[in-house]
């Protein structure tokens, strides 16, 4: 382990943030907590073409809804700055430079129409073309040039770019920490461009360059950058710097296993990819965790299982606890497969959680939307239902008919339930209410089932039709705590309108 442990999340701004960036940031920060270390934001905007406006402060607000803000990044300067690419273009050229007097780099000449001229004869011949130690120095490059020549050329403002010279190493050996040992035949890598003919450098070089300047002691990011490792490795010993270590995250997997998980399965699916709303144009837009009405607990929680498990039985963890259960030794090579109604169970078990007095606060502002008055016992009526719901949308489907008296009843039910001699049970049932002054739900419930204990009637007889007469359907938590929320007059008028319709 490093002395001062720095680790960074490195997006780039090209539209929403997806929720396997979202995972890669929630492990750098985890790992930086557990190791009293830094959590830095970068942002890695040198392609300018991919740009869209508003993509980083949507990375930012994610982040801090998340309740996993980074220590040090844009707005946030540590002495490490600055903290977006496209503000550090100046810096690159130099390092570019410094590749090239060493002898680990050069300039390339070639034009679009001369590469494509090369791949065409290759296909003709059924191979691959790679620019590499196998034919680089027959290429339009300045391998073979005087360095008069090369001034003369760089000098006509000739466009070029600077590739590196990919040593041939037969067994390079690469460590991860979460794959192990890795060895690569570098002579099957290409020479990859590091500073393009537009001045910018490529991810490579600028990426290589931020993480030595900005000190970062570990890079934790996707297994989509695992094939750029060697390259990596490669960059830091023709700098003569010490690398980081590196840890390469599975994928998250579509529900069916089959392929990384992407916004079309989300829209196929009916379930979020994104952390926030995305508005991808007028009137349309990509659904987001919380818009959809997930707790950022929970959405952490799910997050933190794809791909990572404790060792234990535990799966609910407060983001303390998973600061302190987090290893990178625990987390999986395989790719991990996307469960959406794994994801509702993570916000199920949250939702249940929530202060029933806050929650109840939420849920009158729907009330109102619908012209209804949640009354005086809406905290009990929120407490009595709130099990039964995953998100706050669900609380007018539980207990819509604590608002509404019902207007039908079940169709198959009331088939089941409602018989020839149930209007003169349900007439006892409210003549025994009447005379009942305590209608809290345990006086209710001790009342009515004694009475129908002492009738010598089976239960199910009375407590079908009455939840009917009460709901209009088979739902709802349990049928004296239902009464006694709906009050004494209420409560009598349904069984009524019961018996009425029954008659």
């Amino acid at each position: 382990m490093a002395d001062n442990v720095r680790v960074r999340f490195a997006p780039s701004p090209t539209g929403p943030l997806h929720i396997g960036g979202v995972r890669t940031a929630l492990f750098n920060y985890l790992f930086a907590k557990k190791h009293g270390g830094s959590f830095v934001l970068r942002i890695e905007d040198t392609d300018r073409s991919r740009f869209v406006e508003g993509a980083e402060e949507y990375i930012v607000e994610a982040l801090n809804w998340l309740n996993i803000p980074y220590d040090e990044g844009p707005n946030k300067e540590k002495g490490f700055g600055p903290y977006r690419q496209s503000e550090r273009k100046d810096l690159y050229k130099q390092y570019a430079d410094q590749l090239i007097q060493s002898g680990k780099a050069y300039y390339a000449f070639d034009t679009a129409d001369e590469l494509a001229s090369q791949r065409k004869e290759y296909e003709a011949k059924g191979e691959t073309f790679i620019y590499n130690w196998h034919n680089r120095e027959q290429l339009n490059n300045s391998l073979q040039l005087s360095e008069e020549e090369i001034e003369q050329k760089l000098a006509s403002g000739i466009a070029y770019t600077i590739r590196f010279k990919t040593p041939l190493i037969k067994d390079l050996q690469l460590h991860d920490l979460i794959r192990g040992e890795i060895s690569i035949d570098t002579a099957t890598l290409d020479d990859k461009v590091l500073f393009k003919s537009d001045g910018m450098p490529t991810y490579h070089l600028a990426n290589i360059v931020d993480d030595h300047l900005m000190e970062i002691s570990h890079v934790i990011r996707g297994e989509e950058w695992l094939p750029s490792l060697a390259l990596h490795c490669l960059l830091y010993d023709a700098f003569g710097w010490r690398p980081p270590q590196f840890a390469h995250l599975s994928l998250i997997l579509k529900p069916n296993g089959k392929g990384k998980l992407s916004k079309r399965d989300g829209e196929a699916g009916g379930f979020p990819v994104f952390p926030l709303q995305w508005s991808v144009n007028e009137g349309e837009s990509l659904a987001g965790y919380r818009e959809d009405g997930y707790l950022p607990e929970a959405v952490l929680n799910m997050l933190a299982f794809l791909g990572w498990n404790p060792g234990t039985e535990q799966e609910l963890f407060q983001l303390e606890e998973l600061v302190q259960a987090f290893s990178l030794e625990r987390v999986n090579k395989a790719g991990a497969k996307f469960d959406p109604e794994k994801a509702k169970w993570f916000q199920q078990q949250y939702f249940v959680e929530l202060d029933s007095a806050q929650l109840a606060k939420e849920f009158d502002v729907l009330l109102k939307e619908k012209n209804i008055d949640g009354g005086d016992n809406l905290v009990e009526i929120v407490a009595s239902i709130k099990e039964r719901a995953v998100f706050l949308s669900d609380l007018w489907e539980q207990g819509s008919f604590f608002f509404e008296a019902p207007s039908a009843y079940d169709e198959k039910a009331a088939k089941k339930a409602f018989k020839e001699d149930t209007p003169d049970i349900l007439g006892n049932v409210i003549a025994v209410l009447n005379e009942t002054d305590d209608f809290s739900s345990e006086n209710i419930s001790s009342t009515v089932k004694g009475w129908i204990t002492s009738r010598e009637m089976g239960f199910g007889k009375v407590m079908m039709p009455l939840r009917l007469a009460l709901v209009g359907s088979m739902k709802g938590p349990d049928v004296f705590e239902i009464a006694s929320l709906l009050g004494k007059e209420e409560a009598i008028k349904r069984i009524e309108a019961a018996v009425a319709f029954m008659s």
